[in-house]
Parts: structure tokens; sequence; C-alpha cells
């Protein structure tokens, strides 16, 4: 469902070349004919198939300026762990528990996502009208999605929760600029496509800050009252401080030095007192860079003023891959300081994370192998169900009061495949 796999040959992100059977001849996804091989059999029922497993994967041409090859709904885990379009099975994150009621995929490209959060206010309507008439019947509930689902959603979707080798010193504000806007794509909440409400801000520049900011104000006009609805937007970016003055909350994010958001002090301090952990895992004397990243749904107070309705927080390692705690981050530097390749599963509306691999190695062999990670902070039963997990499965785990076990040794992919 994410746009890894249309991201394969991509300098920025993606480190493999896949290749294809397109119409029985084998095409790699970085020669100068690509484009026109996928042109031939754009809109026909001729469909690629990513030859990284044996037989092939069967995939699909979208067009988003350029064509690209997509996976088919469902059929992330039938790749190879190492191909750039592999996924894992929902149920190994969070995601498992809103497939299929909170995410929808009624056609192939197109994603509809339920959310617990408005979209629009009516002034002076706090409450929805309820029905008129004698209920009849009673249907079950829909899970739906909160406002940091959401946020890991984009991420998982925009490939920011994997690491190759490959995107050392590339993960850039620029990168996440572009590709949590492209993972936007494709994506509707409740009728409106995602992207049209959706602002990260782009990588601040001195020289081109007048011209951020003129397209910023373009972006963000959609906050604009019509038709006695007030729309309420998406911004995503990297928590930089708080300041507190008369009128309530003035909120910094990094690369949008011009444009606080401001917040009522009783919706600050109680986003401070919820997220307090995350607050306390950045300050903490761990040794290691933890960002906070901030999505916040927004609304215009007045012209040109973004107020937050709610927000929601998310911890990562410097280098944008998500976490859940600080004693993640010295397996993800061991990771990445031996040019592993894996994935991060993430929590989304899960009442815990424990149950979760904290890494999935994809470079260990044909099927991804689970990495485990306990530390004596943890609530026993957090502790005791992780153990359970990672025993059952026959996973490698390890205890932070231990030295780190050795990684299960990395396996040759090119070479399987010729």
């Amino acid at each position: 469902m994410n746009w890894y796999d249309s991201m394969a040959g991509t300098p920025d992100l993606a480190p493999d070349v896949q290749r294809f059977s397109i119409k029985g001849r084998v095409v790699l996804g970085d020669e100068p004919e690509f484009q026109a091989h996928l042109a031939e059999v754009y809109d026909t029922p001729e469909r690629p198939r990513c030859l990284c497993v044996p037989g092939g994967v069967e995939m699909y041409v979208a067009r988003h300026g350029k064509f690209l090859v997509k996976r088919m709904p469902g059929t992330g885990c039938k790749h190879h762990p190492a191909c750039p379009s592999f996924e894992p099975e929902p149920q190994q994150s969070g995601l498992g528990e809103l497939m299929g009621e909170a995410v929808l995929e009624p056609a192939p490209g197109l994603i509809q996502l339920r959310v617990d959060f408005p979209w629009s206010k009516t002034p002076g309507r706090s409450v929805t009208r309820g029905e008129s008439k004698d209920v009849t019947e009673a249907e079950a509930p829909r899970r739906r999605m909160s406002l940091r689902a959401l946020l890991h959603f984009l991420f998982e979707r925009a490939g920011f929760n994997r690491w190759s080798p490959a995107m050392e010193g590339k993960r850039s504000q620029s990168v996440l600029h572009k590709y949590l806007l492209v993972a936007a794509e494709d994506v509707h909440v409740k009728g409106t496509p995602l992207h049209e409400r959706l602002y990260v801000p782009e990588a601040f520049s001195e020289a081109t800050k007048a011209d951020a900011a003129r397209r910023r104000r373009e972006k963000l006009a959609v906050l604009r009252p019509h038709e006695g609805q007030s729309p309420l937007a998406l911004v995503i970016g990297e928590f930089k401080a708080c300041e507190a003055t008369s009128m309530g909350r003035r909120i910094w994010i990094r690369h949008m030095p011009d444009a606080p958001l401001l917040a009522a002090n009783k919706t600050w301090e109680r986003i401070e007192r919820v997220f307090a952990p995350l607050f306390e895992m950045q300050a903490a004397d761990h040794g290691y860079k933890v960002r906070l990243v901030l999505v916040a749904l927004i609304k215009a107070r007045q012209e040109h003023t973004y107020e937050i309705e709610l927000a929601s927080l998310m911890t990562t390692n410097e280098n944008w891959l998500p976490i859940e705690g600080a004693h993640e981050l010295p397996l993800l530097q061991a990771l990445v300081a031996q040019k592993r390749r894996f994935t991060r599963p993430l929590r989304y509306d899960a009442k815990a994370a424990t149950v979760f691999p904290n890494a999935l190695l994809l470079d260990a062999g044909p099927t991804p192998v689970a990495l485990h990670v306990t530390t004596a902070f943890m609530a026993p039963k957090d502790r005791a169900d992780k153990q359970r997990a990672a025993h059952d499965s026959g996973a490698w785990i390890w205890d932070t009061a231990e030295p780190m076990p050795t990684l299960p040794a990395p396996m040759p992919y090119r070479s399987k495949l010729g």
C-alpha cells in the first residue's frame, strides 16, 4: 500500500533496481526504455510481474506525472523481503487492526480512510444532530483512525519506517516534504483528497523563503470559511519550541520560522501532559538525537493565522525512523551501522506496541526476521508479553541490561535472484 514500491531506482530512497516481466520481456526498472515499456501496458489488462520471487508477483501501472509500477492490494508480503515492493503482513503492526474498517482500498491505487476527528467545523454547533425518527436497527461501530494512526500511515506509505544503506545521509527535510505529500496522493478522507489538506514545510532557505511562504499561504487558503463551514487541514513537521504569549502559545515548527502555529493555553497544556513521556525521551541522557514530529489539525482563527484544534506527537531517531521508546535507539543504530535493511512495524492505534517486533530484518533470508527488545523500565505485563511474543516465534530478543546478541547474518539478495 505504501509508495516505497513506486520509488524503486530513486536515489534518495530505494536501494534496489527491480526486474519486471512485461509482455514476456524482462525489463529493469532503471533502464532508459522503462517508461516506454510501462506506457505500452498502461490502461490495458496486461500487468507487469515483479521477478523478486520465482513466478513473480503481479503488479499494476499507475500514472502520476510519469508511469509507476505499484503493488496490487494485499500482495506486499508476497514479494521477497529485500524487494523494494515488499510490505510486511498488516498483523505485524497496528495496521492490521485498521484494515477493512478504517483503511479501505476499494480499487488498486485508491485508499479511503475513516478517521475519528472532524474535517471541518460549523460555527456555533458543537454536537451532531441526532436522527429525528426512531432507531429500528443497530450496526456494529466501525473502527476509525486517530490522528496518530494517520501520521503512522503516511510515514509507512512514504517508506520512512524502512531503511537500507542507500538511505544514509539522504533523509532531509526536502525528502520528507516530497514523499509525505506523494504518500497522500490517492488517499481520501471523508471524500476529500488528503493531499489537498496536508501541509509539510519545505526545506528552509533564505534565498527562497519568500516563494516558500507564498506557496504555504496558497496551500493553506483551503482553511477559508465556505458556505458556513470552516475546513480543517493537517500540518506535519518537526517540533522546535513553544513560546508563551499573553494570548496563548506559539508553537514553532522547524523549517517554518515565519509562521507559528497558535494554541490556547489549555490545549497545549493538555498536549504536554498526554505526551510527557515523549518530551522526556527527547531530553533524556541516552546520547542519541531524538526528533519530535508533530501532526496538528489546524483551523484559521483569522486571515493567515493557524490555530491548533487537535495534535499528536511521534518520536523518531535522527534518520526519521519512528520509535516507541529510547530502548530501541541502540538497536536501530547498530542496524544502520552494520548496513542492514529493515523495517519498523508501527503501532497505529494498538493499545500497546509490545506484541509487535521492534524491527524486521529484510536481508536475512526469504522471510523477514523479527527483532525484539526488552528493558527493565517496561511494565511487568508488557515485558512478559514481549518475551512471550519472541519465544513463541523463535525470534531474536535482546534485554538491554545485557550486551546486544549477534544479529542474524545477512543473506545476499541479488545472487539468489541472478
